[in-house]
């Protein structure tokens, strides 16, 4: 019998905590644990594993961004997901430099949020560089469906701000603005010794590296995350 999944919801707001914790529990019997603070959730993290997290953004002390980088340094494969009634927030940017599964507003759109964490996978981080946002954004949702996190850049100098993450796989674009072609490629195989690789590009660019497989745009979205898949299973063997 497959074990109930367990989440940690992190809120200075202890009664929306609460609440959402026995609505995960009533809809898909997970449990819930309840942290009021970073520290305190970062204890939590320390003696548990956890299948997501949940925080919220503005908090006493230590942000939602603060925390979700420290949660890095000590479970960099745990889902993250945050939620926020300032979704302008200058923080917010940050925290998707570390990765994270969903920025979901408040009041939370509790279906959408349940169905995330259902599909949320541990160590299931994709470093996605792209400079064309709206294929960016869909192909981050396309992941975020299979239950897969995407950690973005869109240029060769944005692939430094990313935080303390460690993706399974990389997909790059071949010619993103701030360098030579490929250079992004590159500087991700520098940075994650042994990362596999998938070129996405629409230019007949020889990749700098090696790759486990080539997309030429336009693609079959259904048949890049069936590439992707395949490296997940493969870190999961």
């Amino acid at each position: 019998m497959t074990s109930a999944r367990s989440y940690l919801i992190v809120d200075d707001n202890v009664a929306f905590a609460e609440n959402l914790a026995e609505i995960l529990d009533d809809a898909v019997g997970a449990k819930g644990m309840i942290a009021e603070c970073g520290e305190e959730a970062l204890a939590l993290v320390r003696k548990h594993r956890f299948d997501a997290v949940v925080s919220d953004m503005r908090m006493p002390i230590m942000s939602g961004a603060q925390l979700v980088h420290q949660i890095r340094q000590l479970d960099p494969g745990l889902p993250a997901v945050v939620v926020t009634a300032y979704t302008a927030d200058r923080d917010l940017e940050d925290a998707r430099n570390e990765g994270l599964l969903a920025v979901l507003p408040k009041p939370v759109p509790v279906s959408r949020l349940v169905s995330i964490l259902g599909h949320a996978r541990r160590d299931g981080l994709v470093a996605l560089v792209e400079d064309d946002v709206a294929m960016a954004d869909n192909l981050s949702e396309a992941l975020r469906g299979r239950g897969l996190t995407a950690v973005t850049a869109r240029s060769v100098l944005e692939t430094k701000k990313f935080g303390a993450v460690r993706p399974f796989a990389a997909l790059v674009d071949l010619r993103v603005p701030g360098g030579a072609d490929g250079e992004a490629m590159r500087m991700l195989a520098a940075r994650f010794p042994g990362l596999p690789m998938i070129s996405i590009s629409a230019f007949d660019i020889e990749p700098p590296c090696p790759c486990v497989a080539v997309f030429t745009k336009p693609f079959d979205t259904g048949a890049l995350l069936d590439a992707v898949e395949a490296q997940y299973r493969q870190t999961r063997s």
